[in-house]
């Protein structure tokens, strides 16, 4: 009855939301061909220590997270197809920039440019699927419908690029570049098909008086909202933590010579992929009846685990790296997608953007990963590095379990 049920809702997507799905799956899988092997590139090209290439990638995503918080604001101002199309465009430019770049600081500002276009999208297309989907539990099964398709991506991207021997190789940009072409062209044809207003959303909810003065509006909000304050904190931790998978662990491995390193990259990436692809909509079922807090606070104890089984793990022991990746995708398979539903509960409709926009904040966690892991690593060692993000995991612990205790402000 339940697989009956969930068959219904997806039959309930609208055509911009298939366009949606399947965007994710071709830009997601031609971007991890070559981004997650980026600090390899830059390590082997220029020579550079852990901290610098920390540096490069911490500076991209601060500037980008700010950058995203405005465009979700905008994205409520003027509208999600405006926003989309520009961040759309960004990505063609700076991507297919990213694939000619022959310098330190070439690659600097070229790979700012994509972390922009990357949070600018994000909120967005958040906020926009609140827009064309009004049932509550259909918004839900679309949002983790949309990180189940990004995970498909991210599955088959590296093991295509590796197997065509495309891994550490710049040029495989030109497909990431020409993968958001063909989105931009599908989101054209999607948008004339939606049947509702999408330009301007905030005029829909409340009128232009309100829509004028709608930024400073919407800042007086979030400045009064002590639970999105104390969960946003929560989770730039918690991706601090994940970030440490992303790049520093990557360069702790190359760093220490590990055999076969990029079999091993590719693997992990896999694995976390289909983790979360076979497990994602079992565990949605198995944790139904629990609160959201309840499922993330699952999730959180699976990190905890999995940050101190790689702080253990011998350098050279392959097997116990995928299963620490294991454990780890299984706290995420739970955490992402859930804390995406978590944002939309707790945002009023007329600010969903700002909402979405907000969350661009957690992304401080990624942006200080790099820096943060980089330092550790070359000062204190990946032992201690991943014991500290096993501690960090019981602090995300806490921050959640007082959520309940913050009053929210009047959304209007």
């Amino acid at each position: 009855m339940q697989s009956d049920v969930s068959l219904a809702r997806v039959k309930q997507f609208p055509p911009l939301m298939w366009i949606l799905l399947f965007g994710a799956f071709i830009t997601r899988g031609s971007y991890y061909m070559v981004w997650p092997f980026l600090s390899v590139i830059l390590y082997k090209k220029f020579g550079i220590s852990a901290t610098q290439v920390g540096m490069i990638l911490t500076f991209a995503a601060m500037v980008s997270v700010f950058v995203g918080f405005v465009g979700g604001t905008l994205s409520d101002h003027f509208g999600r197809k405006a926003v989309m199309y520009t961040s759309g465009i960004l990505y063609i430019i700076s991507f297919s920039l990213l694939a000619n770049v022959d310098s330190i600081a070439g690659y600097s500002v070229v790979i700012t440019l994509c972390s922009i276009a990357t949070e600018i999208w994000r909120p967005s297309t958040s906020a926009l699927i609140g827009d064309i989907i009004e049932d509550k539990k259909t918004r839900e099964l679309a949002m983790q419908s949309l990180y189940f398709m990004v995970n498909v991506g991210s599955a088959i991207g590296p093991m295509i690029g590796f197997w065509l021997g495309l891994a550490g190789e710049s040029s495989t940009f030109y497909i990431t570049a020409g993968a958001f072409a063909i989105l931009m062209l599908m989101l054209i044809w999607g948008f004339r098909q939606q049947n509702f207003q999408l330009d301007n959303p905030v005029s829909v909810h409340q009128g232009k008086n309100v829509k004028d003065n709608q930024f400073f509006h919407t800042l007086k909000i979030l400045v009064q909202d002590r639970l999105l304050q104390c969960l946003i904190l929560a989770n730039i931790i918690c991706m601090f933590i994940y970030g440490q998978m992303d790049t520093t662990l990557i360069q702790y491995l190359t760093r220490a010579d590990v055999p076969d390193l990029l079999a091993l990259i590719s693997s992990m990436i896999l694995t976390n992929a289909l983790v979360i692809i076979t497990s994602q909509f079992v565990l949605l079922k198995i944790m139904a009846k629990m609160s959201l807090v309840q499922r993330i606070q699952i999730g959180l104890i699976l990190l905890t685990a999995s940050q101190v089984w790689m702080a253990i793990n011998p350098l050279d022991l392959f097997w116990g790296w995928i299963g620490a990746v294991i454990i780890m995708s299984l706290a995420e398979a739970i955490l992402f997608p859930t804390m995406n539903v978590h944002i939309d509960r707790l945002a009023p409709d007329h600010l969903r953007g700002a909402y979405f926009g907000a969350t661009s904040f957690y992304s401080l966690g990624f942006a200080l990963a790099p820096l943060g892991g980089g330092l550790m690593l070359d000062h204190i060692g990946g032992f201690w590095l991943y014991l500290v993000s096993a501690l960090l995991c019981l602090v995300v612990i806490y921050l959640y379990s007082i959520l309940g205790s913050f009053k929210r402000p009047k959304m209007i």
